[in-house]
């Protein structure tokens, strides 16, 4: 507490602080009806069908189609031509006799297949229509989860509106109690021990009553600054004032004390400017009486102007950044017009800081009255409870987390629904028609089992002789011979380096 003169104005001891899954749903498949393929898949047949495997003239596994149809699959090279390549498969995994993979392509680390684990859905945890339809005891179930959505939405939409609401600031009216009291020390006489001159001791203290949060605030954390000023006759004008600032290094106390000699009754009067987070301004008079605001934040202020200026319909109707000022705005604002970008300049200038808290009190010296006290009740504004309890509620994580782990349970119960429903869909198939079931599963096998060699044509057809008695045969031979004949006829004419006609 600094103050002018030879007593500085200190403050009070402060009391001590308070301390700070899994996949989805699988088919079930049997064994492969061909263990031998899957496990080398670089076989050729061996015996005497092996030389009738590859057809001469003709590029490995193509076939000759009929008569009048289109030679070669879709945008494939004409025959003699190098055979189009699986993309994404390199050349010395293949061999050249059949699309077949010669070694096993090694298989990606799951880590790297997926980056992350799969975002679960809300759709994952509806049951399919046709279990519902077993289980009618289900529909509960989805009662619950109906009932969950809308609750999730209303949470949600709360949620939005509690991070809305903290950003405007939430206060409270409560009432400060200051206590001003001041003791009195006669001085010593000669020979005693004590001090020789008479003096006093003013105390400045307060706190909040009703107060419903548990850290009680600091005294002079509700103020911005506090001016004691003294009798200027008895201290003269160089010493009969005290001041205290708050600075952004200042350490909040829970009171002020000033100590001076003297052994009369001195008049004093505290000047005490409160803190008012966000800031608060005092309004021109002529703006004040036509907005009817007296000190307010300037946001308040601002929109109490934006008011004032749309309920006398001053903006003007076809350029609406301009304001056509009445009567009162050209008294207060100098002009006849202004845009809206010019309304917080011109404001600056109608905006005083608020008036001071004064109080007028006697420090009496009387003897006889060891300790005078007086009360002043002061109205202040502090942060409402409600808005911790918001922020707390946005931060914690503790039932979120809950939530999470019993939505994973819910997931991989619903995963395991599903992959009991095909399994019950698999037997009851068998069940009702075993032999046709057998012989759909063994062609659904081959398919894959094609599909995972990479074969193209049908080599059990191709092993039999009636495969090349085929009308397209004939075709096939002499399109072969014309080949090597214009394949002979180049070579010729590269060596002998004149053109054959």
């Amino acid at each position: 507490m600094a103050g002018r003169g030879a007593f500085p104005l200190s403050p009070l001891t402060p009391a001590a602080a308070p301390p700070p899954p899994g996949p989805g749903p699988a088919i079930l498949r049997g064994p492969s009806p061909a263990p031998a393929a899957a496990a080398a898949p670089g076989y050729r047949p061996m015996g005497p069908a092996a030389a009738q495997y590859q057809r001469p003239g003709m590029p490995p596994g193509s076939r000759m189609p009929m008569a009048g149809l289109q030679v070669g699959p879709p945008g494939a090279p004409p025959y003699g031509a190098a055979s189009p390549m699986r993309p994404g498969l390199p050349q010395s995994m293949m061999d050249p006799f059949r699309k077949r993979l010669l070694t096993p392509q090694a298989q990606p680390p799951l880590a790297t297949q997926r980056r992350g684990v799969k975002r679960r859905k809300m759709a994952d945890k509806v049951l399919p229509q046709r279990i519902r339809e077993l289980v009618p005891e289900s529909q509960a179930y989805m009662d619950l989860l109906a009932f969950e959505r809308k609750l999730d939405q209303t949470i949600a939409r709360k949620r939005m509106e509690i991070q809305e609401a903290i950003k405007k600031p939430l206060t409270q009216k409560r009432k400060l109690r200051i206590y001003i009291s001041n003791t009195f020390t006669p001085a010593k006489e000669e020979g005693e021990s004590g001090e020789r001159v008479a003096s006093w001791e003013l105390r400045v203290e307060g706190k909040l009553l009703e107060d419903p949060s548990k850290q009680k605030r600091k005294f002079s954390s509700f103020f911005k600054s506090l001016v004691i000023e003294l009798d200027k006759e008895l201290y003269g004008p160089d010493n009969h004032l005290v001041e205290w600032h708050r600075l952004p290094t200042t350490q909040e106390t829970d009171g002020f004390q000033v100590k001076r000699p003297g052994d009369v009754n001195v008049k004093c009067t505290l000047l005490l400017m409160l803190d008012h987070q966000p800031p608060q301004y005092k309004l021109d008079p002529r703006l004040a009486r036509l907005l009817g605001v007296h000190t307010q934040t300037r946001a308040s202020i601002m929109q109490a102007l934006w008011l004032y200026i749309k309920h006398n319909k001053l903006q003007d109707s076809h350029e609406k950044e301009y304001i056509n000022c009445n009567r009162y705005f050209r008294q207060i604002f100098n002009c006849v017009r202004m845009r809206f970008s010019e309304i917080p300049m011109k404001l600056a200038g109608l905006l005083q800081h608020p008036d001071p808290i004064i109080i007028n009190h006697t420090i009496s010296v009387d003897p006889n009255d060891q300790k005078k006290t007086a009360c002043y009740d002061i109205d202040v504004e502090v942060d409402d409870p409600l808005k911790a309890q918001m922020s707390n509620f946005l931060a914690s994580t503790t039932n979120q987390q809950e939530i999470a782990s019993l939505d994973a349970k819910i997931h991989e119960t619903i995963e395991s629904i599903n992959q009991l429903k095909t399994q019950r869909d698999f037997m009851l198939s068998f069940s009702n028609n075993p032999q046709d079931f057998i012989q759909e599963w063994i062609k659904s096998q081959r398919r894959d089992l094609k599909i995972i060699t990479d074969v193209i044509g049908n080599p059990e057809e191709e092993r039999r002789a009636e495969f090349y008695q085929q009308p397209w045969a004939q075709e096939a031979v002499g399109r072969h011979i014309f080949a090597k004949v214009q394949q002979r006829r180049q070579e010729l004419e590269q060596v002998l380096g004149i053109r054959l006609t």
